[in-house]
């Protein structure tokens, strides 16, 4: 079974691709994908949107298939939630994720807090070529650290600091982060609604 991501995000492909490297599919992506304007409302939504647009896509391309799409953000306590669902649009889409970095960190700074405390969320939605949906949703909680630190990862990884081993994000190797992370957690609970489903093969 092939299964089409619903993405332009290499790193986010990539570990997609590895945590779902023991399932009873592939993953493959659509080069005439084109993303749907996201909204405000939640990481659900979000993902089911892209979904359902790529299953759109790929149905008037006359390739009728199944597709996964992923949503996910990094939430702030201090900063009362932001970016929150609106994080790959934070500080402008085109922005390097180095500058959005630093532009985090320099308004938790001039927010005076010094509550550091975070949370990565991700929601997965599946949807098989039969239109059947499915979804996923997962967190992990952190904290922002005071600078970036690691070069593994993506996004904002290099500034989420995981308590429970003492590193950042994108200080952990990959088998690492694929054990703890959101998006980790939240494959590991699709994957149970597919074979719940019977729709994993």
């Amino acid at each position: 079974m092939t299964v089409y991501v619903a993405t332009k995000n290499a790193g986010k492909l990539r570990e997609l691709e590895a945590l779902f490297a023991d399932a009873p599919f592939s993953l493959a992506t659509f080069d005439g994908y084109e993303a749907p304007l996201e909204g405000d409302v939640s990481y659900a939504d979000n993902a089911a949107l892209k979904a359902r647009s790529l299953h759109a896509q790929l149905q008037r391309a006359g390739r009728a298939g199944n597709v996964l799409a992923d949503d996910s953000g990094l939430e702030v306590r201090a900063l009362g939630g932001r970016p929150g669902v609106l994080t790959a649009y934070y500080g402008g889409a085109e922005l390097p994720w180095p500058q959005r970095r630093r532009k985090l960190l320099e308004e938790l700074e001039r927010s005076g807090a010094t509550d550091r405390r975070a949370r990565f969320v991700c929601a997965l939605h599946f949807i098989d070529w039969s239109g059947r949906e499915l979804a996923s949703l997962a967190t992990v909680d952190g904290e922002v650290a005071e600078d970036d630190r690691g070069e593994l990862g993506f996004s904002f990884d290099p500034v989420f600091y995981y308590p429970p081993l003492g590193r950042t994000f994108a200080e952990l190797t990959e088998a690492e982060k694929n054990r703890v992370s959101h998006r980790a957690i939240a494959a590991a609970g699709l994957l149970g609604a597919l074979q719940r489903a019977g729709i994993d093969r």
